[in-house]
């Protein structure tokens, strides 16, 4: 675990290690590896607030310019069909939801089927993989950042 983590609160380190744990999993497509991952991140709470601020800062990151919507459907067709292989499952409705939230755009309430805490943490690390090789750095400089980020905004609200 990364020594930035250590001053976080013990929820936060759960989320930090199981995220960096999905991360690495999904990069050696290894399913069970996988499975034991995002069932803790599935678990702990507000997991997916910090695994959207990931997929955020990767965002900006790959994509200094800003995103439009070819932008956005090139992410998701690369995502869906890089994970397709090992991870059959993979729902295209639900990396487009991880997407659309990262960019804020998108609203819960308006949506027939939101993805469920299990679902999000199922996907959000293949989406943070995906994205990750557009860069040079490893997920957990996203993670610090994003922990970050978020005690920022928690401190101004």
């Amino acid at each position: 675990m990364s020594v930035t983590w250590r001053h976080l609160p013990a929820s936060a380190r759960e989320i930090a290690g199981a995220a960096s744990d999905a991360v690495e999993a999904a990069k050696a497509q290894d399913s069970e590896a996988y499975e034991v991952a995002t069932t803790r991140l599935a678990a702990a709470e507000r997991s997916g607030l910090v695994l959207g601020a990931v997929v955020r800062l990767l965002l900006e990151e790959t994509h200094p310019d800003g995103l439009d919507g070819d932008d956005i459907r090139q992410v998701l067709a690369r995502c869906v069909r890089s994970a397709a292989p090992w991870r059959p499952d993979v729902d295209p409705h639900v990396v487009l939801v991880l997407l659309a939230g990262a960019l804020g755009v998108y609203d819960p309430g308006e949506d027939d089927f939101p993805p469920d805490p299990v679902a999000v943490a199922r996907h959000a690390p293949l989406l943070v993989v995906d994205l990750l090789a557009g860069t040079a750095r490893q997920v957990d400089a996203y993670l610090s950042a994003a922990f970050a980020e978020i005690e920022r905004t928690e401190r101004h609200d």
